[in-house]
């Protein structure tokens, strides 16, 4: 499969992103250090990565709110994602500020791993719109990315994608920002369905516009979920690779490693797992549709809230993006 973020790319985002001084904000010339100058662990961007997302999906709740982006909104995060991955900081901040988003640079104090954070610039904001946030690691080229569309209704999913993203150069990592039964409305206000804010199977959300991108440039998807032990209580994960088979060679190779670590996988591809399989959401449907690959991958409850378990399970995933990102 063919990529198009380069190194040079890479290296060109990490630059600007440092000279900058991690603070989100634009630096005057010459006041910054060296643009070739690795991040330092104790700037003000220093944070504990894993508290700082965990902390973020806490405050999702059922009982949020959320409000369909428009299109030109959701152009705007989509544009600012684009620009970030191709070098251009300065075209991000423009794009993104056109509709309150800011992008921020963050050293993550385990490990020292420098990540860029594409978020709402106000507390507020999040809280009023649900937006969610995007995350990319800045260790090399983007290569692939991890979806968490259901923060909180599927309990502790996040914990799969932050591990995802620390384990693997050139992951990005889209998080929703409201929980999927969120009361919402449109941008003119007015009442929305019940469903509004179940990015997984609704086109008019950031989070689609944001994984469309991506997979526009080629980006391989793992999109994770969660369901109840008693929906399925013979399996543990339920590896899918959505609508298209793109995926199916990666998802063969996910169900091994998986066993090899002594969880009970249900293979879509092989069998029935009922209505698990992740075959009607809009981003797999777009993947589908531009030819790349898209896993779609459900754990059980008794996997996601053990850490051992969620461990195990995102070594797993580990095997196949860091593939994906050689």
């Amino acid at each position: 499969m063919r990529l198009k973020s380069g190194g040079a790319r890479a290296l060109a985002l990490l630059a600007v992103l440092t000279l900058a001084g991690l603070t989100g904000c634009s630096s005057p010339a010459g006041s910054g250090p060296p643009a070739t100058a690795p991040a330092r662990v104790g700037t003000p961007g220093s944070v504990d990565l894993r508290q700082r997302i965990t902390d973020f999906t806490d405050r999702i709740t059922a009982g949020g709110r959320y409000q369909v982006p428009g299109e030109r909104d959701r152009r705007a995060v989509a544009d600012g994602v684009r620009a970030l991955l191709d070098g251009h900081r300065a075209g991000a901040e423009r794009a993104l500020a056109k509709v309150g988003y800011t992008v921020r640079a963050l050293v993550d104090r385990d490990g020292g791993q420098q990540v860029a954070e594409i978020a709402d610039a106000t507390a507020d904001g999040e809280a009023r719109r649900g937006w969610g946030r995007v995350y990319v690691d800045l260790r090399g080229p983007a290569r692939w990315q991890v979806q968490v569309p259901h923060p909180t209704a599927d309990l502790r999913t996040e914990q799969l994608g932050i591990g995802l993203l620390r384990g693997t150069p050139g992951g990005v990592l889209v998080l929703a920002g409201a929980h999927r039964a969120a009361g919402g409305s449109s941008t003119e206000g007015a009442a929305d369905a019940p469903d509004v804010a179940d990015v997984a199977h609704r086109r008019d959300s950031v989070f689609a516009a944001v994984s469309d991108a991506l997979a526009d440039r080629e980006l391989p998807a793992v999109q994770v979920h969660g369901f109840a032990d008693s929906s399925l209580p013979d399996q543990d994960v339920v590896v899918s690779t959505g609508k298209g088979d793109a995926g199916l060679r990666w998802a063969r190779r996910l169900a091994g490693e998986l066993r090899a670590r002594d969880l009970r996988v249900c293979e879509v591809w092989e069998r029935y797992c009922g209505r698990l399989e992740g075959r009607t959401n809009v981003e797999g449907d777009h993947a589908a549709a531009v030819g790349v690959p898209f896993l779609h991958v459900e754990h059980n409850r008794r996997v996601r809230m053990d850490d051992g378990l969620v461990a195990e399970a995102v070594a797993a995933l580990r095997e196949v993006t860091r593939r994906w990102g050689g």
